[in-house]
């Protein structure tokens, strides 16, 4: 009929404009980005990857890994979810690329920092209070690694914020269930290092396990210290997620 037709026609006109403007960035990227970089990805290709960092990162279109940590070509092995989230060791989650990364990261690439990256105004935290779609029910099923890091209060900015960081810090304690990850942390071979990106600052606050809490980087000491840095449990820790197995016996 002429009203399918005009659909048809409409969907292809409207396809053709979105298609070409991806054409347009993945040719500046062949014209102009490729060039400066080319002997780099020439090396990478010839002497494979050897990244030293594994970022766990959220999939929010407002992190940008390159950009925060000012890594270049093969500098990052990077692995994006909805939250930042860590899926158990033991496959009781089912089957995850994300738990395929990290030991893929640690046994082959032989990375010696795991970053675990979270942000403000994340909206898979926000899910965590409010009710999901039932057709969600991936999603649904996916928020339960972080239901944890939940408090029982009212739904604020602030305890938004707080549950966002506790649940990096609840990702980081479940990082240490994968056995070669524990077994390099403990042989001081790997550090993790807990992040919260606040996006409208431009600021990263980094975990410090001694205080538990999440100082700023343009304040701190560190890039971030995970377990086995030879520091005392601080009893006061504001975190209940960080685990006294995580320090070396005394």
């Amino acid at each position: 009929s002429a009203a399918w037709t005009w659909m048809w026609l409409t969907h292809r006109c409207c396809s053709k404009r979105m298609d070409d403007e991806l054409l347009k960035r993945i040719r500046r990227f062949r014209t102009d980005y490729f060039p400066q970089y080319q002997g780099q990805f020439k090396a990478l290709v010839e002497q494979g990857q050897h990244p030293t960092i594994l970022f766990v990162g959220c999939s929010d279109s407002r992190l940008l890994p390159y950009m925060l940590t000012g890594a270049g070509p093969g500098e990052l092995f990077i692995v994006r979810n909805v939250g930042a989230l860590v899926p158990p060791y033991n496959g009781l989650h089912g089957l995850h690329g994300t738990a395929a990364a990290i030991e893929y990261a640690v046994l082959n690439l032989h990375v010696s920092h795991i970053v675990v990256c979270g942000h403000s105004h994340c909206g898979a935290v926000k899910a965590l209070y409010e009710e999901i779609s039932p057709e969600a029910q991936n999603l649904n099923a996916w928020l339960d690694l972080a239901r944890e890091a939940t408090l029982p209060v009212q739904v604020t900015e602030e305890a938004l914020r707080r549950t966002e960081q506790r649940s990096v810090v609840l990702q980081l304690e479940r990082l240490m269930d994968y056995p070669m990850v524990r077994q390099r942390v403990e042989k001081r071979q790997i550090a993790l290092h807990g992040w919260h990106y606040v996006i409208e600052d431009g600021e990263i606050h980094v975990f410090d396990v001694k205080s538990g809490k999440f100082v700023p980087a343009s304040t701190a000491e560190h890039s971030g210290t995970g377990p086995y840095h030879d520091m005392d449990v601080d009893s006061s820790s504001i975190f209940n997620e960080v685990d006294s197995s995580w320090y070396p016996p005394c």
